[in-house]
């Protein structure tokens, strides 16, 4: 295990492949904690220096009191990659963690060379929407959510599998204070303006079965990008790279190889 000392944070990451490769950086949804990126980091090539990590709140990181602001979770970010010395990097964010990387590709233009926007958008919900769910974490834990968030995350056969009690043990055991903490993030966020200005390659990732961010929503964020593209994976929910990592790992393969990053 390896912990950044960041002075304020401590934040848990790993990297994995060649420690000399160029860099991919994962940054991973609402309670859910690096594993998320098991299944694709072991379908891209090696050569590559995969790196991912758990925001404050979530995993083994550090969970101060909430709330938290978007701008404090790009700033963790920033601040890890600094540490790690990563320049030029592939950054791939998934839901809250694509937020993540449309502020620190605005801020950070010499850190991050490329995005892929996953299951995200420049604004999710309502402030309204997230202050309910904060509230409702509150008073009776993440698990008063499950049930729901299940539903968004994932399709309907995978939530009939061994393996989504799992995510959703993931889920409920999310700290009450890193959970409502991002969700204060989330609702306090909207990036149209500056994600408009972004003109870097990037791809965008949607599911047919997403009930977080649906593909309209995503598309829309990735039309506020000159140049961007898009794919739209079937059959999946929010998180496409737990349900089918084949085809989410070809399309960062395909991707990367375009982008002459491998």
């Amino acid at each position: 295990m390896h912990m950044a000392d960041l002075g304020g944070i401590r934040l848990h990451y790993r990297i994995d492949g060649n420690p000399e490769g160029r860099p991919v950086v994962f940054s991973n949804s609402l309670g859910t904690d690096l594993r998320m990126w098991d299944k694709v980091i072991a379908r891209l090539p090696q050569s590559l220096r995969l790196i991912r990590y758990d925001r404050r709140g979530h995993g083994l990181s550090d969970a101060p009191p909430a709330p938290y602001a978007m701008g404090q979770l790009v700033r963790d970010t920033e601040q890890l990659l600094d540490h790690l010395a990563v320049r030029d990097c592939v950054f791939v964010g998934l839901s809250i963690g694509g937020m993540v990387a449309q502020g620190l590709a605005v801020k950070r233009l010499d850190m991050v060379r490329a995005l892929v926007l996953s299951n995200t958008a420049a604004k999710i919900g309502t402030p309204q929407m997230w202050h309910d769910r904060i509230a409702s974490v509150a008073s009776g834990g993440v698990e008063v959510l499950a049930d729901a968030v299940m539903e968004r995350w994932f399709s309907r056969p995978f939530r009939a599998t061994p393996e989504a009690a799992a995510w959703r043990n993931m889920l409920t055991r999310t700290p009450v204070d890193g959970y409502a903490g991002c969700s204060a993030a989330i609702a306090g966020t909207d990036f149209y303006t500056t994600t408009a200005s972004l003109t870097l390659p990037t791809l965008g990732i949607a599911g047919t079965e997403d009930g977080s961010t649906p593909p309209d929503l995503v598309r829309e964020t990735l039309g506020l990008i000159k140049g961007s593209e898009m794919a739209v994976m079937h059959g999946v929910g929010h998180i496409p790279c737990v349900e089918d990592p084949d085809a989410y790992a070809a399309l960062l393969n395909d991707f990367l190889t375009r982008l002459g990053h491998v």
